[in-house]
């Protein structure tokens, strides 16, 4: 696995963050803020592309694909997978994308518009498809196997993860780079600004007085592989994927469908797809968006699965630290559910201040939590009603 976020650029700082509640939610510095009624998002630091890329590679890459590039690269270094050893044509790849290359592509329009005294460099709009992350990581590897890309919004790399261990489900792949990146650009922070879903304060989810949610970008990726395969060259395993249920709601194009039913659906369908109980899952990574729906309608379908059980089960929302990741925000998530289930640790839900009536479920408020985590299940609830819910289980 490999992770690129507003808390750390690499796996282990990454966790490290989360299990302490660290906050990556700062004032945005990559373009300016000062029209819109919030500022704040989850911008990645520290990256320093100029250690990562030469120079002539980087001109041509986007701040997305210098996430995704990072992160896969990370990700392969940990699986010790000796390329040389590997068939090619049955390594393959799928990512989620969101905004991709947007914010390059805006940096050369604008200075278009505003007349800058140099031309900008047409290099800037290379990454304009959102597939161009997924290329550049299949190129730098030889990947040679099946490779797409998926575009459901926030459930985007949480889709990738489902169709990649599909893939290698039907026996068309062995291993599969899956999950996603994406940038913060500013067209979707107006986009989301206008539809007044930014709270000023930060991310807080399932507080009584959360106001919308927190911007974020990086990549999450990871490396899936054939079980056998895997145990057959000593890999270490971190978790196994179940399956997954995927559905859609068709009821508003950004809102959640009301009563819980499309969520409750959604989990319903991947627990039924790995032939487990609701009694079995010990952790949900919730979407927790912040937003006063999103978790309102979350917390309802949550208790229309597990019943009474759901006031047992523990539940987190990273994003009120490393903010809505949108296109990769499902990838990270799952790179964290599977942190969670190796070390029994679960992340905490920060900003927590004020218990609402309505969600009142244990969303493990600031503090992380000691639990025995053997199944959890990773939810992503797009706009669109494009829902994905991922179920992993610990290795033993």
């Amino acid at each position: 696995m490999g992770v690129v976020s507003a808390v750390g650029n690499d796996l282990s700082t990454f966790w490290q963050s989360l299990k302490e509640g660290c906050c990556g939610i700062k004032p945005i510095t990559i373009f300016d803020t000062s029209g819109y009624r919030s500022h704040n998002g989850g911008e990645v630091v520290n990256l320093s592309p100029q250690r990562h890329f030469p120079s002539k590679q980087l001109r041509r890459l986007s701040r997305c694909d210098q996430f995704g590039i990072v992160a896969a690269r990370e990700a392969m270094a940990s699986s010790e997978i000796d390329l040389a050893k590997v068939n090619r044509e049955r390594f393959g790849i799928i990512l989620g994308a969101d905004s991709g290359g947007i914010f390059s592509v805006e940096k050369y329009f604008r200075a278009i518009y505003t007349q800058a005294p140099r031309r900008p460099s047409p290099s800037l709009l290379v990454s304009f498809s959102l597939a161009t992350t997924t290329d550049h990581i299949a190129h730098e590897f030889d990947l040679r196997g099946p490779r797409t890309t998926t575009a459901t919004v926030c459930s985007s790399s949480s889709a990738a993860i489902a169709f990649a261990y599909e893939t290698i489900a039907w026996g068309k792949a062995e291993i599969m780079f899956a999950g996603g990146s994406d940038s913060l650009c500013e067209v979707t922070y107006a986009g989301f600004n206008s539809l007044r879903a930014i709270d000023p304060e930060g991310c807080r989810p399932f507080d009584k007085n959360r106001q919308g949610l927190s911007l974020g970008e990086g990549a999450g990726i990871l490396l899936l592989e054939e079980l056998e395969h895997a145990r057959s060259r000593g890999a270490r395993i971190w978790g196994e994927v179940l399956g997954y249920g995927i559905c859609s709601e068709a009821h508003h194009l950004t809102a959640p469908e009301p009563s819980g039913e499309g969520i409750a659906r959604t989990i319903k369908l991947a627990l039924k797809d790995v032939g487990i109980s609701p009694e079995e899952v010990n952790y949900i990574n919730a979407h927790g968006t912040g937003t006063t729906l999103n978790d309102l309608v979350e917390t309802k379908g949550i208790k229309m699965v597990f019943g009474q059980r759901a006031y047992e089960i523990p539940i987190s929302s990273i994003k009120s630290m490393i903010g809505h990741c949108l296109g990769s925000a499902g990838g990270i998530e799952a790179i964290a559910t599977l942190l969670s289930l190796h070390e029994g640790i679960i992340p905490p839900t920060i900003n927590y201040s004020t218990p609402d009536p309505e969600c009142d479920l244990d969303y493990t408020p600031n503090e992380a939590s000691k639990r025995d985590i053997q199944i959890a299940i990773s939810n992503s609830f797009a706009f669109g009603g494009n829902n994905v819910c991922l179920v992993f289980r610990r290795y033993e």
